[in-house]
């Protein structure tokens, strides 16, 4: 058994346009290594050194090179085999690899150079090396720096107004992070807090990178820096204010190192939880009595992920590569790949802290492939507070948008042990995910958003005009118990009642639940939208060879004119409202004062109990008084008199150019 010995180098005659380029090594379809990011270089030198195992000569070593893209997906840069069983014992070799493109085996791709030395792996070397191991390959953290973004100062101007819109993206291991933008300074205040998990003992080096934000094209690199987090004393927050590299302004951050978190994945053999005084002693850490002890720590979660069938074939042998992904909030933990099955049984246990209880845990399948990004497979996404403790279910796989099964199972178990704590994180801002999909434009999901929201308008219109009824006497036995009902309530009301009239609501619906009297219309329905859409999305793809670009055009056009009036209708009743008040129309900003004395003198000499009950007689009594009355509301009808600023514009005088003789005003006005 012996491991290698390589010094990264250079690449050179790379793609003729500025990469961030990295490289990854793997073994046996395993990364083992992935160095380090040399950003805006067509000739980048590494100068890295590592050691890696080597337990078979004959499996060659499989480099491949990537540009770095914050938030997407990495392109790939080439790749090259390295033949250990070529190389001599004890000899150092310079190695020049040329990149190669497998789908485009003739493009020039550029060399990658190492220094390669083949030589036995000492017992000191396999201890140190099983540690590591131990810790990065199974995504083990052995605590947490938590990083406070304060400001930048003094940025160098990036765009042609002297000033820069500036955002921070930093980097620990495999862990990123991006900042806010905040536009057009040089100074910015972004005030952001997140969390990052160590998995080196040491602490290791926070990478991080100053960028202004460009839309429409690539971001431009205003500067860099590193923090070697080995240097800083745990338990304790330290403010830092860090140079960019070529004075390039500077960063301040409060940067604090916590203990080792209960983070953790195991076989089944190894399981707290089953050990009967381990439980014991996890109930007791999280009972009543320690709710005020570390109150970001709200409880524990173990999952078993047990095995999955039936599975989607990903490889064209009709067979996958599948592995698991459990991630709660942002931390991510993952299995080992079953290799050429559809029903793998991976048998892992998977310990989580959890700092909120509503969070929701997400377990994804995907198909591992050596030479691009891994294929999904399906998705279950549980909320902590549906898990019933020690159940093993099957949960049936969704697609990425979880709206609709895909093809096969998995087989899970977990517990959640939580306290008190739970019920006071409830009203502290939720953690933020730092990384996560941009959105996309989308027609399917435009649709599913304007039916979600023509829903919910729906849902007041028909309470309105339920309301209306009982005013109109549609039903005289309803009004009738609606006017007595209002004013019993006016005549009695107090403040209080407000809670208690919400505190009886719940209870109602609580109680009809628990006897199956009411099903849950609400999820019900949505189900229906969801697959509605979706079965329209899929209809809509399958005539998308039949289909035009004005056909899909039309087809959204009447969503798109809705929303478009319903903002105007929006946008005019804000305006009416605050050129009311700035007398754009003195006429009627002098009605709304005579109006308004009135009403200030009426509820200062008569207790406003009474003008609600007057009011709601007057409304219940009208139709019976008038049974042709047409109904208004006067508020909306004194308010569509004021004008709008489209309407201002509109009605605006325009001065006439003394310059035009006024035949050419009537050859230019002809109407």
């Amino acid at each position: 058994r012996i491991h290698t010995s390589n010094t990264l180098a250079t690449t050179q005659n790379t793609p003729r346009t500025p990469y961030d380029p990295y490289v990854k090594f793997k073994i046996a379809g395993k990364e083992v290594f992935r160095s380090k990011i040399i950003h805006k270089n067509l000739n980048p030198v590494w100068d890295e050194r590592v050691c890696l195992i080597v337990d078979n000569l004959q499996e060659p070593l499989y480099i491949k090179v990537f540009d770095y893209d914050f938030g997407l997906q990495d392109d790939f840069m080439g790749s090259a085999y390295l033949y250990l069983d070529s190389l001599e014992l004890q000899r150092s070799l310079d190695v020049q690899l040329d990149l190669q493109d497998p789908q485009c085996p003739d493009q020039d791709l550029g060399s990658l150079e190492l220094v390669v030395t083949l030589f036995p792996r000492s017992t000191e070397d396999r201890e140190n090396l099983r540690l590591s191991d131990l810790y990065r390959k199974s995504q083990l953290w052995r605590g947490i720096v938590s990083i406070r973004l304060i400001e930048g100062r003094n940025l160098i101007p990036m765009d042609q107004n002297g000033l820069s819109d500036p955002y921070v993206k930093f980097k620990l291991g495999p862990q990123k992070y991006k900042s806010k933008t905040i536009p057009k300074t040089l100074n910015p205040q972004w005030r952001e807090q997140f969390d990052l998990h160590l998995y080196d003992e040491e602490g290791g080096i926070l990478e991080i990178s100053v960028w202004d934000k460009d839309i429409g094209m690539r971001d431009d690199f205003i500067g860099q820096c590193q923090l070697d987090l080995s240097k800083l004393s745990r338990e304790k927050t330290h403010k830092l204010e860090l140079e960019l590299e070529e004075d390039k302004g500077m960063l301040v951050l409060l940067v604090t190192l916590t203990a080792t978190v209960t983070v953790s994945i195991s076989d089944l053999s190894v399981n707290l939880l089953d050990d009967p005084h381990e439980r014991q002693q996890i109930i007791k850490r999280y009972s009543p009595l320690r709710s005020f002890f570390n109150l970001k720590d709200v409880g524990m979660v173990q999952v078993k992920i047990l095995r999955a069938e039936g599975l989607m074939a990903a490889d064209v042998t009709g067979k996958s590569d599948p592995f698991c992904i459990a991630e709660l909030c942002n931390d991510r933990l993952q299995t080992h790949t079953v290799y050429k099955t559809l029903n793998p049984e991976w048998n892992k246990v998977f310990t989580f802290n959890v700092k909120d209880i509503h969070a929701v845990l997400e377990i994804t399948v995907y198909d591992e492939d050596r030479d691009r990004s891994a294929d999904f497979l399906g998705k279950v996404a549980i909320p902590l507070l549906n898990i019933r403790n020690s159940e093993q279910k099957a949960y049936v796989l969704k697609n990425k948008e979880l709206t609709r099964p895909t093809k096969g199972v998995i087989f899970l178990e977990a517990d959640v042990i939580f306290n008190v704590k739970a019920s006071l994180r409830t009203f502290v801002p939720p953690e933020q995910k730092y990384i996560e999909e941009e959105a996309k434009v989308s027609k399917q999901m435009l649709q599913q958003n304007f039916n979600r929201v023509k829903r919910c308008v729906l849902f007041l219109i028909n309470t309105g005009s339920y309301i209306n009824s009982c005013f109109q006497w549609e039903s005289p036995r309803r009004s009738l118990c609606a006017f007595l009902i209002f004013v019993v309530v006016v005549w009695n009301f107090e403040i209080y009642m407000v809670p208690l009239s919400l505190l009886l609501l719940l209870t109602w619906n609580y109680f009809l639940l628990a006897s199956g009297k009411e099903p849950r219309e609400g999820s019900q329905a949505m189900e229906d939208l969801l697959e509605d859409v979706d079965d329209e999305y899929d209809k809509d793809d399958k005539d998308s060879e039949k289909k035009g670009f004005l056909d899909k055009f039309y087809a959204v056009q009447d969503v798109i004119i809705t929303v478009q009036n319903a903002l105007d209708e929006v946008a005019c009743f804000g305006e009416r409202v605050k050129n009311t008040f700035n007398w754009s129309v003195p006429f009627l900003s002098w009605l709304a004062i005579t109006v308004l004395c009135a009403g200030a003198t009426l509820i200062y000499f008569i207790p406003l109990r009474f003008i609600v009950l007057v009011w709601g007689i007057n409304k219940f009594t009208k139709k019976l008084r008038d049974p042709y009355n047409i109904e208004n509301n006067e508020l909306l009808d004194f308010l569509s008199r004021v004008p709008s600023d489209i309407q201002l514009v509109q009605y605006k005088d325009l001065k006439a150019e003394t310059s035009q003789s006024p035949s050419k005003k009537r050859r230019n006005n002809p109407g």
